[in-house]
């Protein structure tokens, strides 16, 4: 059996030339980046991860803001998951998702659906009315919701004018319908983003999918759940993942119109950190809330991106 003996011969100046090397004037470039980089990221910081573990530590403590605080461990974590009030929360907050998530998703995958692939008359003002919720504030929506839902508002009149009027109602002062009154705001709200993440990820399909699709007999419907729907995949990851956090996070919509009423109805966890860091001061309770909040966040955002991940793959 015969020796074979490797000769590594000298590399040519193309392939020295190809092979990186940390030159002086490279690494001085790296330090330059970051120099450039430095304000925002200590500004992040400042903003954002010191107050992150500032609230951390809060939240092993009972404490009123003024006082002396007191260690409690993981009590005020425990406290979140058994209080009565903290879990009937969270429950309004999987109702909240179905309208907040779930609704303007399906109605914005309708709506790009049939605006995207194709000139609809008078396309532009639906678009254009659906987004409007967007370039308002959350505080100018519930006030003019507010007022759609009083005893005396638009609603009830309407109801009243086609005989109806035996539904007309205190919508956000009833305790069976506040809730899902509420939500049908959050709908509205959302779905004008939904519909133009979507509109415009389907100009982005190319047309060769579709002209495949028709060839091999598909209609309106398989060419949607064939070619569309598979295109939208990135953007339906966006949308789930900022609705869905938007419902846990749901507040100003809240306090604006029913502050959680009536009585506990429409209280959301953000609303109970609210109260319990301002009005009936517990800083540690609103802290170790703002945790449990952001670590749900933070796991929806990690599984929507995980279950795209693999469907890519």
């Amino acid at each position: 059996m015969s020796l074979r003996t490797t000769v590594r011969r000298p590399l040519t100046a193309s392939a020295a030339r190809a092979v990186p090397r940390f030159t002086t004037r490279g690494r001085r470039r790296g330090w330059l980046g970051l120099a450039y980089a430095s304000p925002a990221i200590l500004a992040y910081g400042f903003v954002v991860i010191v107050p992150l573990f500032q609230s951390l530590n809060y939240s092993f403590y009972k404490w009123n803001g003024v006082t002396t605080a007191k260690w409690v461990g993981i009590d005020n974590y425990v406290t979140f998951f058994t209080d009565p009030e903290l879990a009937a929360s969270l429950a309004h907050v999987l109702v909240l998702i179905a309208f907040f998530a779930v609704l303007p998703i399906i109605f914005g995958l309708v709506s790009a659906g049939l605006l995207g692939r194709g000139r609809v008359k008078g396309q532009g003002v639906y678009r254009w009315l659906l987004f409007l919720p967007q370039v308002l504030t959350s505080v100018v929506v519930a006030v003019i919701w507010k007022r759609i839902y009083g005893p005396d508002g638009p609603l009830n009149l309407a109801l009243n004018a086609v005989g109806l009027g035996g539904l007309a109602k205190n919508w956000l002062g009833d305790f069976d319908w506040a809730l899902p009154a509420l939500g049908l705001i959050g709908t509205w709200t959302a779905l004008g983003f939904c519909m133009v993440l979507f509109v415009s990820g389907v100009t982005a399909i190319p047309n060769e999918l579709y002209e495949q699709a028709r060839m091999d007999g598909a209609g309106p419907i398989a060419e949607f759940f064939a070619v569309t729907l598979p295109g939208l995949r990135g953007q339906l990851a966006i949308a789930l993942t900022l609705t869905v956090t938007g419902a846990l996070r749901a507040f100003d919509l809240v306090w604006i119109t029913t502050q959680g009423g009536p009585g506990t109805s429409t209280t959301t966890p953000a609303l109970l950190l609210y109260q319990k860091a301002f009005l009936n001061p517990d800083v540690g309770m609103a802290a170790a809330i703002g945790i449990v909040l952001a670590i749900f966040c933070l796991i929806i955002a990690l599984i929507v991106n995980r279950i795209t991940e693999e469907k890519d793959a």
